[in-house]
């Protein structure tokens, strides 16, 4: 459609990403799958969250490598790097780590709104979960209200000082 802007691609990033950012991760401290999904993720400001069915592979296969251990803890699996794993943790170090690849295309301004957007998605996930009926619905008010100055600013002259 004329005027609408390009679609980009999001999060999509190849196996090797996948395999280094979870040796990069369990460098640091032993996690699970999810867990590593949700620090890319904040890592690259939104602009990359892979997906349970890239993570569990890639973390089943540097388990098959002799890589990583997994362990139960509080009912989960929590995967630690081996002596072998952090040997070649320690080889990827000074590669750029790939949620900074991912985020690298974005602007100041778009890594804000990005950033700005999953806290606000945080706090309304709370608001479901814990929040009273009463609050669900003022939360629910504040969203729309949210939704329809947003759309109001693009529908706004781009050239007009929002400061006027």
């Amino acid at each position: 459609m004329a005027g609408m802007a390009p679609m980009r691609r999001r999060g999509r990033r190849d196996r090797g990403d996948v395999r280094t950012a979870v040796l990069k991760l369990l460098a640091e401290r032993p996690m699970h799958g999810y867990e590593a999904i949700r620090e890319i993720s904040d890592r690259s400001s939104g602009a990359w969250k892979p997906s349970p069915g890239a993570i569990y592979p890639t973390l089943q296969l540097l388990e098959d490598e002799g890589l990583i251990t997994p362990a139960e803890s509080e009912g989960k699996k929590v995967f630690s790097l081996t002596d072998a794993g952090r040997a070649a943790a320690e080889e990827l170090a000074e590669r750029p780590a790939p949620w900074d690849d991912a985020s690298a295309g974005l602007g100041d301004g778009e890594a804000s709104l990005r950033q700005s957007a999953f806290g606000l998605m945080s706090a309304a996930r709370e608001i479901g979960t814990v929040g009273t009926a009463a609050q669900q619905e003022k939360a629910v008010e504040i969203l729309d209200e949210a939704r329809r100055k947003l759309y109001g600013m693009l529908a706004e002259d781009p050239s007009a000082d929002p400061g006027e």
